[in-house]
């Protein structure tokens, strides 16, 4: 054997000792403390313990789907895609509104129990579910889409600072976490809120749109914009980092000075 034979040789059985004093991850039991609520049976929402064995890699959601398919089947949640995308997955986790699918464990005081229930202000219907429909019904009454008269000729151009301009407000996954987390919604049901703002911040300063005026008139209205109070916690929630206290302040702003730029 070569001497550079010799030392591949050592350099591989080093690399091996290595790999194998890597420990695996300990698992550990976390209690989740959620809030129950069947229509059928229950008077009232309820809180049930349940102890699941987890990793610290591992989220909110997957211990949801442990309780589901090992303990009680029972149990209803929505999710979809599972990455922080579709914005299914919205719950209260401590207190906070967060996507399940995005919150770890490892994140967590796993000496007190985790508490994970439904979002707040909108009808409950089971267990982590609520009607989304009242949020949705705030969303499309802004108009969320590209209005602009004539068929074009060719692609409408943007400057990259025209795009800039809306960019934050084009990540909006509606998952209703900053709508809920606002107390002016959870006190008055016929507040727009905080998202569907921010979907009309998309448009309203999009210079290809042609009906930023509409979207101002209708968020112009007691139960408009002027309804916010700036506690900042729809920013605080929002999974997508939005500025969204921000956002609703330029929407203030384009309706006072009669500009959008």
């Amino acid at each position: 054997m070569t001497d550079t034979q010799t030392l591949e040789a050592t350099t591989s059985d080093d690399q091996a000792t290595e790999v194998e004093a890597i420990e695996e991850p300990k698992s550990f039991t976390v209690t989740l403390n959620v809030r129950r609520y069947d229509p059928e049976a229950d008077d009232e929402p309820k809180w049930v313990d349940y102890d699941v064995e987890m990793y610290p890699t591992e989220r909110i959601l997957d211990a949801l789907h442990r309780i589901k398919w090992e303990q009680d089947s029972t149990l209803a949640f929505r999710r979809s895609c599972a990455h922080g995308v579709c914005g299914s997955d919205a719950m209260r986790i401590n207190g906070r509104n967060r996507l399940a699918c995005k919150a770890l464990i490892k994140d967590f005081d796993i000496s007190k129990p985790i508490y994970v229930e439904a979002i707040k202000g909108l009808p409950l219907e089971k267990d982590l579910i609520v009607n989304m429909e009242p949020f949705f019904d705030s969303f499309r009454e802004i108009q969320p889409f590209l209005q602009a008269t004539g068929k074009p000729e060719k692609e409408r151009h943007q400057t990259i600072a025209q795009r800039e301009r809306f960019d934050d407000t084009t990540k909006c996954i509606l998952c209703a976490a900053c709508t809920t987390s606002c107390p002016v919604f959870w006190t008055d049901g016929q507040y727009f809120g905080p998202a569907a703002i921010v979907n009309a911040h998309r448009f309203i300063f999009d210079s290809r749109d042609e009906a930023s005026q509409v979207r101002l008139d209708i968020l112009n209205d007691k139960e408009g914009v002027w309804r916010c109070r700036t506690t900042f916690n729809c920013t605080d929630a929002c999974p997508r980092g939005i500025e969204v206290t921000k956002a609703i302040a330029e929407v203030k702003a384009a309706m006072t000075s009669g500009r959008v730029s």
